[in-house]
């Protein structure tokens, strides 16, 4: 997730929330239907139009927090993911003939849609997730404000280079050309925001995208589907350019990525869907793009501001429940600070109020399910078994959903699971080192490549850590959220390829060199 008010928010702290959401259905029982099960519909939005899923079975959602069935969508079918290709297949020759700057008004009238709505939207997606309502709030505004951004991409993105010929007769034209029909696969953790991510870039360089949401939390993402179709702005792209289809991703997503009829595979995800799809993709040899996994290092050096250090690494560990992949999941402390640190740290995380979306004050929710909930318990427990001292947390908290104290943990390996491994959730364990080499070292020490960050007042260290932090990103003194006109991609099994600004966009184009060798003679 990106912006820069999601880095004010974080900040900030929940104070600064939106408090306009109602949140009505949490005072309901669960028998009861609540405004997310009436927005979803029971069809797949395929080319823009709604139709019945060729299969009978659908998905329930839970809201993490109350445990109510609050929405149920299509499970989907490999018919399903073959009908919203062909849909794209057909209609993106004449997308991509439409002048650039109508493709940007398109994205404009799409982010007309989503605030004209933001309210509503924001409670549909706290409720679907366990989700702070300031948060839901800012990934609403956001994706808006991202559909915005690429449109103003439309009238100056290069479309082509002219590259001088041997032959003084002779021109060579590079042309950017769209790739054709992409693929988006969407987390679950920001599927509003990721959804723009694969919609907004595709669309306004000339392709067309099929959108499959995550299963877990396709409520708002299908809501906002709903209102693009009902809408009757003239400006919104034409049928067929986007499909919006919701199934698991054993069927619909490995009918999608294995398709011949598909030019691109951008997904957001875990490390192992990535490499599955890499290997789907291999088979008709299809580009992809991948935002997997993340074990991001936070580094705090003797001369850091500790304080400073202690709040951006808090804000990169209960935004959203610790289930960010690119925030800080491990800290390297200098010995010598290592103390000080430490009881800053121990006091911020036990001051961390953890609740439901609406309630006044809160920092973060419970987990968004049981499953997210038993891995981040085993990890914990596992971690604990193995000589980890818990310095804060490390229980479950019963008040909540699938609520878990955010956790320190100290007398760590740097071998130990929790170090190596993601655990997509509020804990932490905090490590030492004598030596800028010895931090360098043991940040890189992992499989993963996402995000980095350092803590250091020394401008020779923070250019050591430029240099030395082999990571998609690295953050010196602030906490880990990129910016929208940045690259967001990944080093090793962290992903391939990346999204936002410039070089997301040019994920989506691919070059066509054309040769022209005039006749010198002619025209005399």
């Amino acid at each position: 997730m990106s912006s820069l008010w999601l880095r004010k928010l974080a900040l900030a702290g929940a104070t600064l929330a939106p408090t306009s959401l109602a949140f009505s259905h949490y005072t309901q029982k669960p028998t009861q239907k609540s405004t997310a099960l009436r927005a979803a519909p029971l069809k797949q939005c395929v080319g823009g139009t709604w139709v019945a899923s060729s299969g009978a079975g659908t998905i329930d959602v839970e809201d993490p927090t109350t445990g109510a069935l609050i929405g149920r969508v299509p499970e989907g079918t490999e018919a399903d993911a073959h009908a919203a290709l062909l849909a794209a297949k057909q209609a993106q020759p004449a997308w991509a003939k439409t002048a650039p700057a109508a493709r940007g008004e398109a994205l404009k009238a799409m982010a007309r849609v989503i605030r004209a709505n933001r309210v509503e939207l924001a409670e549909l997606l706290a409720s679907e997730q366990a989700k702070v309502a300031g948060l839901a709030q800012v990934e609403i505004d956001f994706t808006a404000e991202y559909f915005d951004y690429y449109a103003g991409w439309a009238r100056i993105y290069e479309a082509g280079e002219i590259i001088s010929s041997d032959d003084p007769n002779e021109h060579i034209y590079l042309h950017k050309i769209p790739l054709g029909v992409s693929v988006g696969i969407c987390p679950w953790n920001f599927p509003v925001f990721v959804m723009a991510r694969k919609l907004a870039p595709a669309l306004v360089t000339g392709n067309t995208c099929v959108v499959k949401t995550s299963e877990v939390t396709p409520l708002t993402c299908a809501r906002i589907t709903e209102l693009w179709t009902e809408s009757d702005d003239a400006a919104l792209p034409p049928k067929g350019t986007y499909s919006v289809i919701t199934g698991l991703g054993s069927t619909v997503g490995a009918a999608l990525v294995s398709s011949p009829l598909v030019d691109i595979v951008s997904m957001t995800g875990s490390v192992a869907t990535g490499k599955s799809i890499m290997k789907s993709a291999a088979e008709h040899m299809t580009k992809v793009s991948l935002e997997l996994g993340g074990k991001a290092p936070a580094i705090v050096c003797a001369d850091a501001d500790l304080d400073l250090a202690v709040k951006g690494v808090l804000a990169s560990r209960i935004c959203f429940s610790g289930q960010v992949c690119n925030c800080c999941e491990r800290v390297y402390v200098h010995e010598s600070v290592k103390e000080a640190f430490l009881q800053k740290l121990v006091a911020a995380m036990e001051g961390v109020k953890v609740g439901a979306p609406a309630d006044d004050g809160v920092d973060c929710c419970g987990l968004v399910s049981s499953a997210q909930f038993d891995k981040v318990k085993g990890m914990l427990d596992r971690a604990v078994a193995a000589g980890a001292k818990v310095e804060c947390g490390g229980t479950p908290l019963t008040n909540v959903g699938y609520g878990f104290a955010p956790t320190v943990l100290t007398n760590v390996k740097q071998s130990d699971e929790i170090v190596q491994e993601e655990v997509f959730g509020p804990v932490l364990p905090v490590l030492t080192f004598k030596t800028m080499d010895e931090a360098f070292q043991l940040a890189c020490d992992t499989k993963f490549g996402l995000t980095s960050s350092i803590y250091t007042t020394n401008v020779d260290i923070a250019e050591r850590a430029k240099n030395e932090l082999r990571f998609g990103e690295t953050y010196v003194n602030r906490e880990n959220f990129e910016a929208i006109q940045g690259f967001h991609a990944g080093m090793r099994q962290s992903g391939i390829g990346g999204a936002d600004g410039k070089h997301g966009l040019e994920e989506y184009l691919a070059s066509h060199v054309v040769y022209v060798r005039r006749d010198p003679s002619a025209g005399n």
